[in-house]
């Protein structure tokens, strides 16, 4: 839902204003939770309190990857829209990364203050960000639209009616990233802590680890979408999925903490890594300016509300056939993700790098208006 509210805005109304809105939202909410009564203040108020604010801060999310990924995609230059549309994507893992540690740290105050002080101190990352949103500027793209008139009425059922197959294209290229990782962390970790109460300090490290190898591992497959094309690397990404579904859940089943930060190194560091820094520009030049972030988002956050459920479907099959059910379920999103890549085209192959190459190569002539020299640049 928060994918098409505020991909409607953001083709209507800009990216910036979007994103300023998002963050302000996701930041009275999350902080709000720091100030929440508890259960045995309010009784079964506390939890419903909880889940309405957990709601307000899922909308906000559904515009922060589209608003965040589309703005970076729209001003970068042309032959380096993989390179700098991958940056956004670094936030998660660095987010992840960072609410572990302080997490791992306020659990010594060993009171109240032990989660609420992380809600609370995230107040100062807000205003950080509200700080540096200020300071953006209007994507050009969006720009251009609006001058040349091309702003829809209502960008959703524009692309909804006209690309509403990209849109499920897109569903199918992310299943396999999202549904991926919560394969990883939550399913698998579960299961391991389950398994091995002893290893659950290992498994918070390994998550640690991984996200430290993915930032990396993101950037650089967003630049080599760049040099190689969107689908080869996604390709390869789907394909070592399949490969990795058996020794995935093989491996840590014993319990060796070498096993299982080497798992969570491969299958979020390495693979999701690699999905990751490769879908954003892809999914950019899917549509036009006047629907990008209202069909991208759609697409985006669909798929994670459909990945949700895989640590359940995990769970289901694990009872019934041991650690292989997991890994069964791992293969047939590498599977779809296979299928997702079959079925959508290149948009940044040989053939397209060659059709602009003449545009990279303008130099503009002496006295060119700004207009002019942007476009060569772009």
């Amino acid at each position: 839902m928060g994918g098409a509210l505020w991909g409607y805005f953001d083709d209507k109304y800009g990216r910036k204003p979007v994103l300023f809105a998002a963050l302000l939202v996701m930041g009275v909410a999350t902080f709000a939770i720091g100030l929440l009564p508890t259960y045995s203040q309010i009784d079964i108020f506390a939890p419903m309190i909880l889940v309405a604010v957990r709601l307000i801060q899922g909308l906000a999310y559904g515009a922060e990857w589209g608003g965040a990924v589309m703005m970076t995609f729209e001003h970068a230059p042309l032959a380096s829209r993989g390179k700098y549309s991958a940056i956004p994507q670094t936030g998660s893992p660095i987010g992840i990364a960072l609410a572990t540690v302080v997490f791992l740290a306020s659990a010594q105050l060993g009171n109240d203050w032990a989660w609420r002080l992380p809600f609370l101190a995230s107040a100062v990352l807000v205003l950080v960000g509200l700080y540096v949103r200020l300071k953006l500027e209007e994507s050009p793209d969006f720009e251009r639209a609006k001058d040349s008139g091309e702003i829809l009425k209502n960008p959703v059922t524009e692309v909804l009616r006209k690309s509403w197959s990209t849109i499920l294209r897109i569903i199918a290229l992310r299943i396999v990233e999202s549904s991926g990782y919560y394969m990883i962390s939550t399913f698998l970790l579960s299961r391991i802590s389950a398994a091995h109460p002893e290893a659950k300090g290992t498994t918070l490290t390994a998550l640690l680890i991984t996200c430290l190898i993915a930032i990396p591992v993101i950037l650089s497959a967003g630049t080599f979408a760049d040099r190689i094309g969107r689908k080869k690397l996604y390709y390869a990404g789907c394909l070592a999925t399949i490969a990795f579904a058996f020794p995935a859940f093989l491996l840590p089943s014993g319990g060796d903490p070498l096993m299982i930060v080497a798992v969570f190194a491969i299958g979020i560091g390495l693979i999701w890594g690699t999905l990751a820094g490769a879908q954003c520009a892809w999914f950019g030049e899917l549509f036009p300016t006047n629907t990008r972030n209202s069909g991208a988002s759609l697409g985006y956050q669909l798929a994670a509300s459909i990945s949700g459920f895989a640590p359940f479907i995990a769970g289901a099959l694990g009872a019934a056939f041991g650690w292989v059910g997991g890994s069964m379920l791992y293969m047939l999103i590498g599977v779809i993700g296979l299928a997702g890549v079959f079925a959508t085209r290149e948009t940044w192959g040989p053939n397209e790098r060659k059709s602009v190459r003449p545009l990279l190569n303008a130099v503009p002539p002496e006295g060119a208006p700004s207009s002019t020299a942007a476009m060569a640049s772009r």
